[in-house]
């Protein structure tokens, strides 16, 4: 007659074999817990991503000025 020897008495081999037999798969579903992305809340990279659609006109790290030769021409400098 077999006696029943505790998980932890047993060898380490024999404690690996009984939680392999214990363990099953998720069969291909992965658990973790996946949230929507809020949209109202602050988010660094979407800002970034924003100023560099808009600032386009950055050539070499610097701002391109494009200044209208009438605008300047349009207002008197006192």
């Amino acid at each position: 007659m077999n006696k029943y020897v505790p998980i932890g008495k047993r060898s380490k081999a024999a404690q690996k074999a009984f939680y392999a037999s214990q363990r099953c798969t998720w069969n291909g579903l992965n658990p973790v817990t996946r949230t929507a992305k809020n949209g109202k809340a602050y988010d660094r990279n979407r800002q970034k991503e924003v100023f560099r659609r808009n600032s386009r006109d950055y050539q070499d790290g610097s701002p391109a000025v494009f200044i209208s030769v009438a605008a300047c021409f349009a207002r008197e400098v006192y």
